[in-house]
């Protein structure tokens, strides 16, 4: 089975977080380490942000890395064990809090979950996520 990465790309609506995590150098870490659990924006999630938003994003690595580890835990929580948990630590260093009556992290919808990897799980959200 592929890694996480691996997963979201052959997937065909993660662009932007696949363009992202390469220009933060992430992708070889998330398909090999972990295990992890990952809280994939969509690219319709991407379009939500201004232009502009992207562009200074993509411009400023060390905000790019830290946006995008807010979106990785590690271990591997399926959603049932994540909404039993409540708050799930990030990478970044700050908290993740699901709501199951919303079916959420932090305000984003989650569209699907359970997505399995050889090195982990991925949720698909509505929302890219900032700490």
């Amino acid at each position: 089975m592929p890694g996480i990465c691996d997963v979201v790309m052959k997937m065909g609506k993660f662009k932007n977080l696949v363009a992202a995590s390469k220009t933060a150098g992430l992708i070889p870490v998330l398909n090999t380490g972990g295990p992890y659990t990952l809280f994939a924006p969509t690219d319709d999630a991407f379009d939500k942000l201004p232009k502009s938003t992207i562009e200074n994003l993509f411009k400023n690595k060390e905000k790019l890395i830290e946006i995008l580890k807010y979106h990785v835990v590690e271990g591997v929580y399926c959603l049932a064990d994540a909404f039993e948990k409540k708050k799930l630590k990030t990478m970044q260093g700050k908290e993740l809090k699901l709501d199951l009556e919303t079916c959420s992290v932090n305000g984003a919808k989650i569209v699907e979950g359970d997505i399995t990897a050889d090195n982990g799980v991925i949720h698909i959200i509505d929302t890219v996520l900032t700490p």
